[in-house]
C-alpha cells in the first residue's frame, strides 16, 4: 500500500487540458472567487458557503500558514504572489510534467502565451487549438473589410479557417482541438449539413450585424454555423496523414451559458460514430453525466475520458463518486486528467491536492476490497496521469519520478488548526503567561475585557473545540459609563469568541491579549459585531480582487498625573518639546519611558518602524508596520494598550484625545493603505477605490471623528486633514495625502474613533467606487485647501465641506443609502443611536469636566 501512495504521490502528471494564467494588470479583472465555482455575476456571491469553497479556504490556508478565512488566504496569497521570479506559480504547477494549453479563454492580452508557462513545469507545455477562437478571429478581421459583402465574409471565413486547422495539424506544438459547441449549441451536432444551409444561416446574421453597424465579431452562435466547423475540422483531421490529433470536447458542467441537459456526452454518439479515426476526448468528467463518459469511452475505440475540471469544483465525496462511475466500466488506458487550470495558479495547485486525495482514498480502498493489485492500482494511477495522455498526444515524454517529498518554504508550512492547538503553541512560546486578556472594542471605542487564567483556557478547551465565553447583546449597546442606551436590553447571550490568531503577549508581564468577535449562541455572525463588520468587508474586497496593506501612526500625548489628587497636567519638564525635537529625549524618565514601550512592543512581536516627537507638549508619534486590514487594527488597539500601561507604571497617562490643549496640535492615529493585489498600483484601479472614498468621505467622517471633541480638529492650515472634501499628492494639509502608486493617508482619523468601523467604512466606501467605475472628478490640491482661492478649488472640483460636527456627520452617513447598504442597515441604526446618546450624555457636563473625563478613558 506504500508503494501505492508513493505512486499517487510521485507519477508526474500530464495536463491535459487547462487555460493561460493572466498578466499582473488583469488579474483584478476576474474574481478569485471563481477558483471554486462556475458561477460568474452575482451568483458568485453565494459560493463561499459551498462545500467546494470551504475545502479550499482550509487547504490554502494550511499550505500557506494563515487562518482559515477567505481574507487570510486572499492577503496571503497576495504576499505569495508579489514574490520574484513566479516562486508561488511555480509551487502551484508542482508535480506537472507539461501542460496542454487551450489559450482561447479570456482576451490575448490578459494572459500569457502559452509558451511563457515552460518555467513553470519539467517539460515544454503544448498547444490545444480552440476552433470557434480562430473562427471569430478570422470573421472579425473579415468584417472589419467594408468592401466585402456577407456571401465573401463567408467564403473568405471557410477558406481561411481550412488554411489554419490545416496549418495546425501540420504545427508539432500543436497537440490537439478543442470545441465548445457545447456552449454554443449543444452536443446534439447534425451529422449532415448543407453548404447552402450553413451559407444562408452565416450570411443572414452578418447581414443582420452590419445593418445593426457591428463592426467587432465575438461569437460564432448559430447551429449551422457551430455545426459546420465542429465537422470541418473532424473532417480534416481524419483525413490528415500520420497520427490523428485528438478532438477535445468541452462536456458537463460549465458557468450558466450553457444548456445542461445538452451537455451529456450521449449526444456525440452520431458524430464519434461518422468520425471513427478521430480521437475524441470527452473533457470534466462530463459531470454530472460521468457515467455517461465512461460507458461511451469504453465501447469505442476513439473515444477518451479526461476527469478534470470536479476538481476542486465539486465537493469530495463528490470528486470520489466521479472517480468510482467513471471506473465502473471504462478502462484506465481510455483515462486523462486534467486541472483544467486558468488565470489563477490556485486552481492548478488546488486539482492536484483534491485529486490525490480522492485516488488514494478510492485506489487504496479497491485493493483492501480486493478488487485490484497494489501493481494494478499502481498501473491505473500511472495510466490516469500520464500514459494515456502521452500516447494519445504523441508527445514522448519519459515519465521520470517525481521526488517524494515537496520542498516547501518554512511558511508555507501546516498552521495549527484549532484553538487549543494555536494556545498550546502560544504558551509553549511563552511559557511566562498566566493569563488572556479577551478584548473587544465596543461602539464607543472603549476597549473592555475578559480576563482569563491560562489554566481555565486549558480546561475549557479539552471540552470545546473553541474558546467561547458566555455575553450579553446589550455589550454593544453600551456607553462609557455602563448604562444602555435606548432600545437594547441584557437580555439574551452572545458568544464572546477570542481569535487567538491575534494572540500577542503583552501588554504587562505574565499577560497575553487576544481580540475578540461577537457570535450569536448557534455560532452565526452577529452583524453588530465591529471587528466582524471589518472582516465581512474585508472579504467581500478580496471576492473582488482587491487586498490592502494598512499601517497607523499613532500619536499620543503623555501628561503627568499628580500624587496627591490624580490630576493631570502637561508632562513635567516638557516645556522645550517641539517637533522632533532632541530636547524631547532628555531626562531618564522619558527615555526608560520610551524604551521600556519599545521593548514591550517587540516581545509583542509588534515592531516599529519609526517614533518620534510631535508638536504638542509631551506628543509622541509610533508608527506600525504595514499589516493585512484585520490584522492591522488588532495590531493599533495592542499597541495603544501597551503604550497606555506602560506609561502607567510611570504615572504617566497617555491619552489619544484630539485636542488636549487648545492651542497646541492636536492629536490622531493616521491611516496608511495601499491596494497590494497585483496591478494596485495601476490607475485603473487605485483611481475608483479612492473616487469612491473621496465620494463618500462625508459619511466616513461619522465612523472616523466619532465625538464632538474630534471636530475641534477640523481646521484648516494646521496639517490636521482641513475642513474640504479632496485629495492632493505629498500634500499633508489634504485630508487625503496620495504618497505614491495606490498608497494614500488618511488624516480625519482620532483615537475616540473604533477603528474597525473606520477601516470598514473607508473599504466599503473605496468598493462601490470600484463597482461603479468611479471617475476621480476631484483634481489633484498640490496647495494647502485651507489657501485657496474660490476659483482654484471651482477649477480642481472642489466643493463639498465635512460636517461641521458629529451631528451632521450622522445625518450624512444616515442619507448615504449605498454606504448604509454595504455597511448593514442594522449596524449603522445601531451606531447612530449609541453615539446620539453618548452626545445627550456628555452634553450635561461641563466643558471642562468632559474634557477631563474623556482624557481619562481615552
Amino acid at each position: 500500500m506504500e508503494d501505492l501512495i508513493k505512486a499517487i504521490y510521485t507519477t508526474p502528471i500530464i495536463d491535459n487540458h487547462a487555460h493561460p494564467l493572466l498578466v499582473p494588470p488583469a488579474v483584478n479583472t476576474y474574481p478569485l472567487l471563481s477558483i471554486t465555482t462556475e458561477a460568474h455575476g452575482d451568483a458568485i456571491k453565494a459560493t463561499t458557503t459551498s462545500l467546494s469553497h470551504i475545502r479550499a479556504v482550509k487547504q490554502l490556508s494550511d499550505i500557506l500558514g494563515c487562518p482559515p478565512t477567505w481574507e487570510d488566504v486572499v492577503n496571503a496569497l497576495n504576499v505569495e504572489n508579489a514574490k520574484p521570479h513566479h516562486a508561488w506559480a511555480k509551487r502551484c504547477f508542482e508535480g506537472i510534467e507539461t501542460v496542454l494549453v487551450d489559450d482561447g479563454l479570456g482576451n490575448k492580452d490578459e494572459i500569457y502565451d502559452y509558451g511563457w508557462h515552460d518555467r513553470l513545469t519539467r517539460s515544454e507545455c503544448k498547444k490545444i487549438v480552440r476552433i470557434e477562437k480562430v473562427a471569430e478571429e478570422i470573421i472579425d478581421t473579415l468584417m472589419k473589410n467594408t468592401e466585402l459583402s456577407p456571401d465573401d465574409i463567408f467564403s473568405g471565413t471557410r477558406e481561411a479557417f481550412e488554411m489554419v486547422i490545416k496549418d495546425a495539424i501540420e504545427d508539432p506544438d500543436v497537440v490537439g482541438f478543442k470545441s465548445v459547441i457545447c456552449y454554443r449549441t449543444g452536443l446534439d451536432i447534425p451529422p449532415h449539413l448543407s453548404i447552402s444551409e450553413v451559407r444562408e444561416a452565416f450570411t443572414d446574421h452578418i447581414t443582420s450585424l452590419q445593418e445593426d453597424g457591428v463592426t467587432h465579431f465575438t461569437r460564432v452562435d448559430g447551429q449551422p454555423m457551430n455545426a459546420y466547423l465542429v465537422n470541418k475540422t473532424a473532417h480534416l483531421i481524419a483525413n490528415s496523414d500520420g497520427p490523428k490529433k485528438p478532438f477535445q470536447f468541452h462536456t458537463g458542467l460549465g458557468d450558466n451559458d450553457i444548456t445542461l441537459t445538452k451537455s451529456s456526452p450521449s449526444h456525440l454518439q452520431q458524430f464519434i460514430r461518422k468520425y471513427p479515426e478521430v480521437p475524441i476526448v470527452l473533457l470534466h468528467a462530463s459531470y454530472p453525466w460521468t457515467k455517461e463518459a465512461g460507458y461511451l469511452a469504453s465501447v469505442y475505440e476513439n473515444v477518451y475520458a479526461d476527469i478534470g475540471e470536479v476538481f476542486p469544483f465539486v465537493s469530495k465525496d463528490g470528486q470520489e463518486k466521479v472517480v468510482r462511475e467513471i471506473l465502473e466500466l471504462c478502462p484506465t488506458e481510455k483515462l486523462c486528467w486534467s486541472t483544467d487550470g486558468h488565470w489563477f495558479p490556485e486552481t492548478y495547485l488546488l486539482a492536484i491536492i483534491q485529486m490525490r486525495e480522492a485516488f488514494q482514498k478510492v485506489f487504496t480502498e479497491y485493493v483492501q476490497d480486493g478488487a485490484l493489485t497494489v501493481p494494478q492500482a499502481i498501473r491505473a494511477v500511472e495510466d490516469i496521469l500520464f500514459t494515456t495522455s502521452n500516447n494519445l498526444y504523441d508527445l514522448g515524454l519519459e515519465m521520470k519520478p517525481l521526488p517524494i517529498t515537496t520542498d516547501l518554504p518554512s511558511r508555507l508550512l501546516e498552521a495549527p488548526k484549532s484553538d487549543a492547538q494555536v494556545l498550546t503553541k502560544f504558551l509553549t512560546d511563552n511559557p511566562t503567561v498566566k493569563f488572556l486578556r479577551i478584548q473587544y472594542l465596543d461602539y464607543t471605542a472603549t476597549s473592555r475585557l475578559r480576563v482569563l487564567p491560562v489554566r481555565e483556557a486549558t480546561a475549557m478547551l479539552k471540552k470545546s473545540p473553541d474558546l467561547q465565553l458566555s455575553a450579553t447583546p446589550a455589550l454593544l449597546g453600551l456607553l462609557q459609563h455602563d448604562v444602555i442606551i435606548p432600545g437594547v436590553t441584557a437580555s439574551g447571550e452572545y458568544i464572546l469568541h477570542p481569535v487567538l490568531s491575534s494572540l500577542k503577549p503583552g501588554p504587562y508581564k505574565g499577560y497575553a491579549f487576544a481580540q475578540s468577535e461577537f457570535r450569536n449562541v448557534d455560532g452565526s455572525e452577529v452583524p453588530l459585531c465591529p471587528r466582524t463588520a471589518l472582516r465581512r468587508i474585508v472579504t467581500q474586497a478580496a471576492s473582488q480582487n482587491l487586498t490592502f496593506l494598512l499601517g497607523f501612526e499613532i500619536e499620543i500625548v503623555f501628561m503627568s498625573r499628580s500624587a496627591t489628587d490624580g490630576s493631570l497636567s502637561p508632562l513635567k519638564n516638557s516645556a522645550g518639546h517641539a517637533y522632533g525635537s532632541s530636547r524631547t529625549l532628555h531626562g531618564n524618565e522619558i527615555l526608560d519611558l520610551l524604551e521600556d514601550i519599545y521593548d514591550t512592543l517587540e516581545a509583542a512581536d509588534i515592531h516599529l518602524q519609526q517614533w518620534h516627537s510631535e508638536a504638542a507638549q509631551g506628543q509622541y508619534e509610533f508608527v506600525l508596520p504595514p499589516s493585512p486590514p484585520l490584522e492591522a487594527v488588532d495590531m493599533l488597539i495592542q499597541a495603544r494598550e501597551i503604550i497606555t500601561t506602560v506609561a502607567a507604571n510611570y504615572s504617566i497617562r497617555a491619552t489619544m484625545f484630539p485636542k488636549p490643549f487648545p492651542m497646541m496640535a492636536g492629536t490622531a492615529t493616521h491611516a496608511h493603505m495601499s491596494i497590494s493585489s497585483p496591478g494596485g498600483d495601476e490607475k485603473q484601479v487605485w483611481e475608483p477605490f479612492w473616487a469612491g472614498v473621496l465620494k463618500h468621505y462625508r459619511a466616513i467622517i461619522a465612523f472616523t471623528y466619532s465625538n464632538p471633541a474630534s471636530y475641534d480638529r477640523m481646521v484648516d492650515s494646521c496639517w490636521a486633514g482641513g475642513r474640504w472634501v479632496c485629495w492632493g499628492t505629498q500634500n499633508k494639509e489634504a485630508p487625503l495625502r496620495r504618497v505614491e502608486g495606490s498608497h494614500f493617508e488618511m488624516k480625519t482619523l482620532d483615537g475616540l474613533a473604533n477603528p474597525y468601523f473606520a477601516i470598514a467604512a473607508i473599504i466599503a466606501a473605496g468598493l462601490i467606487g470600484v463597482e461603479g467605475k468611479e471617475p476621480l472628478l476631484l483634481g489633484d490640491a498640490e496647495k494647502d485647501p485651507g489657501q485657496l482661492t474660490a476659483e482654484e478649488r471651482k477649477e480642481l472640483g472642489i466643493t463639498e465641506m465635512f460636517p461641521p460636527d458629529l451631528p451632521a456627520a450622522l445625518e450624512a452617513l444616515v442619507a448615504n443609502k449605498e454606504m448604509v447598504n454595504l455597511l448593514g442597515s442594522e449596524l449603522v441604526e445601531r451606531y447612530v443611536n449609541v453615539k446620539k446618546a453618548e452626545m445627550e450624555m456628555q452634553g450635561k457636563m461641563e466643558t471642562d469636566k468632559r474634557r477631563n473625563w474623556l482624557l481619562e478613558r481615552y
